[in-house]
């Protein structure tokens, strides 16, 4: 028994593997462009990360997906979009790299008195119409300025993606400090899969 229980943890992280470089890559390319899009092309994205969960975990069809995203510690698609951005916009204005991107990156001027003047804000340019808003200069800002101080003040590539990840896995599927250690084992407990990355 011990034997075939080891042989089903090797088989479930093989097919995690598989899933995060042929589906969850597949899911990431390009996915910025769907920010603030109709529901309906969010949930297309998201039906298939479902389903690939339920593969990788061998769980019921009928098995609520965020149980098992949750015990995968994958984001859902809109949340992976939002990390996306983020961390595309974090290395822009760290290292002014692509040229034609870093000059859209302007840190906003605030009064020394007020709280926010210790938080990196980026200054999002007036638009006019919806199809402007989606516009990776107004798209990318909007979404850093929303996240909280400590994590737009982080000092590494490094601390930012894992303050990043942690945030919107908490916010995803609305966790406390303490719930993070509470996940349902889907399959036995002895199994530790390794998460995708960062996301």
């Amino acid at each position: 028994m011990h034997k075939l229980s080891d042989t089903y943890a090797t088989y479930c992280q093989l097919l995690a593997t598989l899933a995060r470089s042929l589906i969850l890559t597949r899911l990431d390319y390009c996915n910025s462009l769907l920010h603030e899009s109709h529901a309906s092309s969010i949930q297309t994205l998201q039906r298939v990360q479902n389903n690939a969960a339920r593969i990788v975990l061998q769980a019921p069809r009928r098995c609520h997906a965020n149980l098992l995203l949750r015990q995968l510690h994958w984001l859902p698609v809109r949340h992976r979009i939002n990390y996306k951005l983020a961390v595309v916009t974090y290395k822009i204005h760290s290292t002014g790299l692509p040229a034609y991107l870093s000059h859209h990156i302007n840190p906003r001027e605030s009064t020394p008195t007020l709280r926010s003047s210790d938080t990196l804000l980026l200054t999002v340019p007036f638009t006019r119409t919806e199809l402007e808003k989606r516009a990776f200069r107004c798209l990318a800002l909007s979404v850093w300025n929303s996240l909280p101080s400590f994590i737009t003040n982080s000092g590494s590539l490094t601390t930012l993606k894992s303050r990043l990840k942690t945030y919107f896995f908490r916010l995803s599927y609305r966790l406390t400090v303490a719930d993070t250690s509470d996940l349902i084992t889907f399959p036995p407990a002895r199994l530790k899969l390794r998460p995708y990355g960062a996301i």
